[in-house]
């Protein structure tokens, strides 16, 4: 759950079971689950410790991709090659500005508080910022600089 993207095989499973041994998930899946899921259903697994197969994990929103086994590293590469196609500032900034954002009170003051953001910052700031939309216009692949 604390990962960004999950890539998962058809034949894999996810649960949260401490309860089912007498302990509790405090490294932080019960904190991350409900976020991601919903309380309703984050519930559900939580208190019962119930495995959930990558089918029901993309069908619960915490899978991005189920696929064979065997094209298992095939499709995370894929994912992988997707992502460096985009500016690794672009990435940073719109990563800081998600997670952050959650813990505003509203949509309006996520927005309003993103500007303030350090990875937001340097982005604007940066040669990637104008790379981007100067290769979208020239109708080719930036050159991103990460700087």
């Amino acid at each position: 759950m604390a990962w960004d993207i999950v890539v998962a095989a058809d034949i894999a499973t996810f649960a949260l079971p401490e309860p089912k041994v007498g302990v509790a998930a405090l490294a932080g899946g019960l904190h991350r689950l409900p976020r991601q899921i919903g309380l309703k259903q984050a519930m559900g697994l939580i208190l019962t410790g119930r495995k959930v197969s990558s089918m029901e994990g993309a069908r619960l929103g915490f899978v991005n991709e189920v696929t064979s086994g065997a094209d298992l590293m095939l499709t995370a590469r894929r994912w992988a090659e997707d992502m460096k196609t985009c500016s690794p500032m672009s990435i940073r900034a719109s990563k800081e500005a998600v997670l952050k954002g959650l813990a505003e009170p509203s949509i309006q003051a996520a927005i309003e508080a993103q500007l303030t953001y350090p990875a937001v910052r340097d982005l604007f700031r940066s040669e990637d910022f104008r790379e981007g939309p100067r290769a979208f216009a020239e109708r080719r692949a930036p050159m991103w600089k990460n700087v």
